[in-house]
């Protein structure tokens, strides 16, 4: 099969398309055909190896000169194609979607996954809107009902509001009842507005640490703030929650980790504000959760630009400059014909 593999750390340039073998599924895991396979900042930063700490604290991620795993991409959408012999919640010809964690691999023709790890796509969504969720819609979750407990009437500050997890964490913030305000860019206003948020901040020109509104919670999914900066925002006993994934500007030794650790060494020290760190890890109840709240029309996933496989480079190259809005989407394999898809189904039921 076609898959977009790397070998050593680097650029964009780094990756190219290359012919390994199919998997094949065993035990409780399903073989899904990719129709389409989301784009994060998490991708670039293990095609990076970025930071360098990070390659010693996730030997499970970062080899010593290379990805663990050669081919990128979590977050995935297609048919299931085959199940292995433990499998109970799926069968050939299921559409599903889902998150593979660090074990990558999704920008591919074919991936295999855990059952548990999958679930059952969003039944009004393409495949594309569909890959756009699982790790995006997963963190804003976990961020804002999880580790914020957003409540309603509350006001809640998302920055970095138009990128792939903020336009989730701006349409579940209103889900959950607060009063929203996203910083973005001036050509996103529009957009942050459309998604739920009652109140927008370009922050081209004004600095939503200096302009003396206060919020009870603070999700943070960019990185550029100190502490200090973020918790002058905050009300007395008001959160910050730190997701930021930062901007590339090549291979730092801690990048936005530098932030992260800060916040987790202060936490217990600080009695004003809650300090919270998000570590975003698959959670396959939260994809069902999130079905859900998709199949409600609670939220929409927005899609920037679509590339084909052999256009990855391109696609993460775009990402890594700050230019996208939303998700970027990879379309891998070409989508089954009617033949193929009665074929599929006839033989789901032999």
């Amino acid at each position: 099969m076609k898959a977009v593999v790397q070998d050593r750390y680097g650029s964009p340039d780094t990756l190219a398309i290359g012919h390994v073998p199919q998997p094949v599924p065993a035990g409780k895991q399903v073989l899904v055909r990719v129709h389409a396979a989301a784009v994060n900042a998490y991708d670039w930063h293990v095609m990076r190896g970025d930071p360098y700490l990070a390659r010693v604290m996730l030997p499970s991620v970062f080899g010593r000169s290379g990805p663990r795993n050669r081919i990128r991409g979590r977050d995935f959408a297609g048919q299931v194609e085959a199940v292995g012999k433990d499998v109970t919640r799926f069968r050939p010809g299921d559409e599903v979607y889902g998150d593979l964690g660090d074990d990558n691999g999704a920008f591919a023709e074919y991936v295999c996954v855990s059952e548990e790890m999958a679930e059952r796509k969003p039944a009004n969504l393409s495949f594309e809107q569909a890959a756009a969720i699982p790790l995006a819609g997963n963190t804003a979750l976990m961020g804002l009902r999880d580790v914020a407990g957003v409540k309603p009437g509350q006001k809640v500050l998302i920055n970095g509001a138009s990128g792939g997890v903020g336009t989730f964490a701006v349409q579940l913030a209103t889900v959950f009842g607060a009063e929203v305000t996203g910083v973005c860019s001036t050509r996103n206003i529009d957009l942050i507005r459309s998604l739920g948020a009652g109140h927008v901040i370009d922050y081209t020109k004004e600095d939503f640490t200096r302009n003396g509104q206060r919020y009870d919670v603070v999700f943070d999914l960019v990185g550029n703030r100190t502490l200090s900066e973020c918790r002058r925002a905050l009300s007395p006993a008001g959160a910050l929650v730190l997701s930021g994934g930062g901007a590339s500007h090549g291979v730092s030794l801690i990048g936005p980790m530098g932030v992260i650790l800060k916040a987790q060494m202060l936490a217990p020290f600080v009695r004003r504000h809650r300090l919270r760190v998000l570590t975003t890890a698959p959670r396959k109840e939260n994809l069902a959760a999130l079905r859900e709240l998709a199949e409600s029309r609670a939220i929409a996933p927005v899609i920037d630009r679509t590339y084909p496989l052999s256009e990855v480079p391109e696609a993460i190259r775009y990402l890594e400059g700050e230019h996208a809005r939303a998700k970027v989407v990879i379309i891998p394999c070409a989508r089954p014909t009617g033949d193929e898809r009665r074929e599929r189904a006839q033989g789901s039921r032999t």
